[in-house]
């Protein structure tokens, strides 16, 4: 992958050296970098790792440079025709912003800081289409300020090069040039502006009182900037009445590394003070925009909410940093080393070049252009867990089986979505946005799940095909995925479901009973392909979340227990009393513990709370928002499932518990079929004896039911992979 990377300058500075290592780190990875910027004492570091670099002088906001930027990296780009353009800083993301529709690159920006944004200045932003923040306030901030999508924000950090930043470096060689001897040494590395000077500036007249509590201490103090020269001035000054050179300006050096080396005590922030941390230094979190004190591990969360900025506490005045730094010079050496090996282990836990590089990656490949692109339809952003798990499972399997197939999901809820699955979505039900996403795409994937049916309403099935007949508008190729035929009951539909099926470009169905279903509507085409639900091949959560869920549910540990989802539906009045009398057989006869499940709260929850109600023996909810996998996770954990909806009986499957089915939809009966699985009896006429004699059988022959079980679910999750690999087929055919 060739990356491209924007920003003002290669100078002295946190963000400057956090775009060095990251480079560095991608180029070692085998990436080609090539970096843009008006240069600084780190172009010869890049260009000797292999980097190209381009001067760009865009450093400064004044029209003439920007103009000249622009021209320049117009020029570049269509050069250099990079993967990825990755901006830091805000002129660079604007103007780099202002070429992306001219030139078509994927655009990614990292925000390292906090910004003025009134008048102009507002105008001067662009965000891209993904956002790196390397903090939670600036991931806040940009929300509220530039209404940045929070889904299109990844937080990051400032990785340190932990070989490069630790104790094994030594700061003699620092220590000679400035003639530093023995003697106590307080470092501070920073950009000496007028905006990120202040603890350049305190330390420097905190020097005569400095030297009184410490005998003999040093400040060395490392950057340059636009009030280096007043500094070093003032520095000199204190040095002339205190008689010796207590204060060392070094101007900027690329050699932080050795110069944290020669330090004791370290105060600052941000990036200099985690290299500090690495080098095994006690650190006094001092700057700018706020002061923390020394570091210590009651500290650790504030820090890094912070990207170790002290943006939300106060700013130092002279007394405060005078009371920490002589406070830390003071403690005993034992302690000193504690904190330092502390904050070494705090950045290599939380702050490597490697993570850094890898959050870079993820988003890159959120953007990056891809050969192909499809929509997908279905009951997606309705907080149904067994959709939700279709949607997931559908797009983790076209991941893996190419990275080169973009998704876009017509939702109820985009903003569900995206937090869910990470997937760019657009409102199903806004006409002009869905059009727009099927005139650009390359394929509709209608699927899974039972699309193609009118039980709930005809308006529902007009909807779906209503959308596949604009994508054949748009002489775009429909593909029926994994999906789940019928019931359809009025003629006109029946007509209706198999003229789309008859045009469809493939077919691809969850089970047999639907292929079956479609022949009695009169479909003729001999290429149904009958596959399995895609979820069979979702992954769970951790076993330990799973724990955790049940521990929420307060189930006591450790105990058997049973799982039971069921959802509200028509007709069925006696069917809670009556479902109560089998759950509480469950628990006298085997004692089984009673887990209720919601799939879809908004329509479980009242069924759930009148079968509780109706029990007689003590039962258990799990009433916290949970994803899919979560689900999943909780009954892997169970030792039996009982459920009237589809998708708990196959997240059943999928880990392995044995099932009993309670039927209240034709596609309930047909998947207990495929799982070789019992039903309890269909809801509207549930017999509470027949669902008890049902539960014994299963529970007589547990060890058998439990291997065919696995038996099935593996040759279904299997089967499930064809759905991928006649998706690519059809996009390969389509696009060539």
């Amino acid at each position: 992958m060739k990356i491209f990377m924007a920003t003002m300058g290669l100078g002295i500075g946190g963000a400057e050296t956090h775009i060095v290592e990251l480079a560095k780190e991608l180029k070692a990875r085998g990436h080609e970098v090539v970096i843009a910027s008006n240069g600084g004492v780190y172009v010869a570091e890049v260009e000797a790792a292999g980097i190209r670099h381009y001067a760009v002088p865009m450093h400064r906001r004044s029209v003439g440079d920007m103009l000249r930027s622009r021209t320049l990296l117009r020029r570049i780009l269509r050069e250099e025709r990079p993967d990825i353009v990755h901006a830091h800083a805000r002129i660079p993301a604007f103007l780099c912003g202002t070429l992306q529709r001219e030139l078509g690159f994927p655009f990614v920006t990292s925000c390292h800081g906090v910004f003025q944004v009134s008048g102009m200045l507002k105008l001067l932003s662009n965000w891209g289409q993904r956002t790196l923040a390397v903090s939670e306030d600036i991931r806040d901030y940009l929300i509220q300020e530039y209404g940045v999508p929070a889904g299109h924000i990844t937080l990051t950090i400032n990785g340190i090069d932990t070989e490069k930043f630790s104790p094994g470096v030594s700061g003699e060689a620092v220590r000679e040039e400035f003639c530093l001897g023995d003697d106590p040494v307080i470092g501070h590395v920073s950009r000496l502006d007028q905006a990120s000077s202040l603890a350049a500036r305190q330390l420097i007249e905190l020097a005569p009182q400095l030297d009184r509590a410490a005998p003999g201490v040093r400040i060395l103090i490392t950057g340059g900037g636009d009030v280096f020269e007043e500094l070093d001035r003032q520095a000199q000054e204190v040095n002339l009445k205190l008689g010796r050179p207590c204060v060392v300006l070094t101007g900027p050096r690329t050699d932080i590394n050795v110069v944290a080396a020669a330090c004791d005590l370290f105060v600052g922030v941000s990036r200099s003070a985690l290299e500090a941390m690495a080098a095994e230094k006690p650190v006094v979190l001092s700057g700018a925009q706020g002061h923390t004190g020394l570091f210590r591990p009651e500290l650790l969360e504030k820090a890094i909410d912070t990207n170790f900025c002290c943006r939300t506490d106060p700013i130092a005045t002279e007394a405060v940093l005078l009371e920490a730094v002589t406070s830390a010079l003071a403690l005993p050496e034992e302690e000193k080393r504690a904190l330092g090996r502390y904050g070494r282990q705090v950045v290599q836990e939380h702050y490597s070049v490697r993570r850094m590089a890898e959050d870079c990656l993820a988003v890159y490949d959120q953007v990056h252009r891809r050969r192909y692109h499809v929509v997908m339809s279905g009951y997606y952003g309705f907080s149904n867990a067994g959709d939700d798990a279709i949607l997931q499972s559908i797009h983790e399997g076209i991941l893996a089986a190419s990275r080169d197939v973009a998704v876009t999901v017509l939702s109820n809820d985009p903003e569900l979505t995206w937090d869910l699955c990470g997937l760019e979505a657009v409102p199903r039900f806004q006409v002009w946005k869905v059009l727009k996403s099927l005139w650009r795409c390359d394929a509709l994937l209608s699927g899974g799940g039972s699309l193609l049916q009118d039980r709930t309403s005809t308006r529902s099935l007009l909807y779906y095909l209503s959308i596949i007949q604009a994508a054949e508008l748009f002489h775009k190729p429909v593909m029926l995925y994994a999906n789940g035929i019928g019931p359809v009951q009025k003629p006109s539909n029946r007509r209706r479901v198999r003229r789309a099926v008859e045009r469809a470009a493939l077919v691809t169905l969850r089970d047999g009973s639907s292929a079956r279903e479609l022949q009695e509507m009169g479909v003729t085409r001999p290429d149904l392909h009958v596959t399995a639900d895609p979820v069979f091949n979702l992954p769970p959560a951790s076993r330990e979340r799973g724990m955790e869920l049940l521990q929420a549910a307060r189930l006591p540990q450790g105990s058997r227990f049973a799982v039971v989802s069921v959802r509200d539906w028509p007709g069925t009045e006696e069917f809670p009393q009556k479902l109560a009398g089998l759950c509480d057989h469950l628990r006298r006869t085997y004692g089984m513990e009673i887990l209720f499940l919601l799939m879809q709260p908004k329509h479980d929850r009242n069924t759930t709370g009148l079968v509780r109600q109706a029990m007689e023996e003590p039962s258990y909810l799990l009433d916290t928002a949970t994803t899919p996998r979560e689900l999943m996770a909780v009954l892997g954990e169970a030792e039996l499932c009982v459920a009237m909806r589809l998708h708990t009986l196959i997240f059943a499957a999928r880990m392995a518990v044995p099932c009993i089915g309670l039927v209240y939809d034709p596609k309930v009966e047909s998947y207990l079929q495929e799982l070789d699985m019992p039903s309890a009896g269909h809801v509207e006429r549930f017999d509470r004896e027949e669902a008890i004699a049902c539960a014994d059988r299963m529970m007589a022959d547990y060890e058998g039911n439990l291997v065919r079980l696995r038996q099935k679910s593996e040759a279904l999750a299997k089967a499930a992979l064809r759905n991928e690999e006649l998706l690519l087929e059809l996009l390969k055919q389509t696009k060539g």
